[in-house]
Parts: C-alpha cells; sequence; structure tokens
C-alpha cells in the first residue's frame, strides 16, 4: 500500500477550485440514491425493530418514526441505510457493541 501525501492532495484541490472559479474545469459531482425505505430494508435484512435500531445506534422509537413516516432519516442514519441496502452483508458484519 502506497502512502499517500495529504498536503500535495489538498493543493491539488485547490488549484482544482481555482481552475474551476476561472471557468477553465468542470468539478465532479456524485449523485447519490436514495436509499429505499427503512422499512423495506430492515425487512430485506430480516431484522426486527429492535435490532436494526441497535445496528443503526438509535432507538426503537427512531425506527418506528422512519416507518410510519413521521420522520425522515438524516445524515449518518442515510447513509448506514444505504451501505445496508446496497452491501448488506458489510452492514451486517459490523459489531455495533459500544
Amino acid at each position: 500500500m502506497t502512502e499517500r501525501d495529504i498536503g500535495a492532495e489538498i493543493l491539488a484541490g485547490l488549484k482544482e477550485i481555482k481552475e474551476f472559479k476561472k471557468g477553465k474545469a468542470r468539478l465532479r459531482t456524485i449523485k447519490l440514491s436514495v436509499p429505499q425505505s427503512a422499512r423495506q430494508i430492515r425487512e430485506r435484512l430480516n431484522l426486527s425493530q429492535s435490532a436494526f435500531a441497535s445496528m443503526m445506534g438509535v432507538s426503537v422509537r427512531t425506527v418506528q418514526d422512519w416507518e410510519q413516516g413521521r420522520r425522515t432519516p438524516k445524515g449518518p442514519a442515510r447513509s448506514l441505510l444505504r451501505i445496508a441496502e446496497q452491501n448488506p452483508k458489510a452492514f451486517l458484519s459490523v459489531s455495533f457493541a459500544a
């Protein structure tokens, strides 16, 4: 594994931003998919609400709120849902013990 030069990466990023501001470059953008509903993901993983909540690091009530449409997952929870959806083996293999 090669060692990264973070300083060089930062400088390259700054140069890219300057070129973009001058209209000489386009920045790469990535559109992330919206994950399936929490319920669909949980059921596909064959997990109870309690087990799913524990793995997500949220309360059972939060999972219930997501599933009943009272709340929408945000930030890290949304990212974890995307991982659980796209790579269930990785999600299930991680130990979330405190």
